[in-house]
């Protein structure tokens, strides 16, 4: 899996600073699924299969109450909304995410 230097994120400068998402940026995507499915790899694998980086040291893992379900969180470099929104399709394609956000 393609891993991101967070000190590239000194490089990343938005064209409308101020103005809601700015591309290109970091970004945090959260797919949530059944605890069992294996998205703490599908999650970033999906991220770089689409040629983004997942940010070192960001994955986020957060169990449900009654265990069942999982969330997994990433952060991601992403160079425009097309392909953020192709992120969001990616793991919702996926029969193991439930819902992202």
């Amino acid at each position: 899996m393609k891993k991101f230097d967070p000190r590239e994120l000194e490089k990343i400068h938005a064209e409308n600073p101020g103005q809601g998402f700015q591309f290109p940026g970091a970004f945090e995507i959260t797919a949530v699924g059944q605890a069992n499915a294996g998205l703490e790899q599908r999650v970033p694998a999906a991220i770089a299969g689409l040629g983004m980086s997942v940010v070192a040291g960001s994955e986020r893992v957060r169990p449900s109450s009654n265990g069942n379900f999982v969330s997994v969180s990433v952060t991601f470099t992403c160079p425009s909304r097309e392909r953020y929104e192709a992120a969001h399709a990616a793991l919702r394609e996926d029969a193991a995410v439930k819902w992202t956000l």
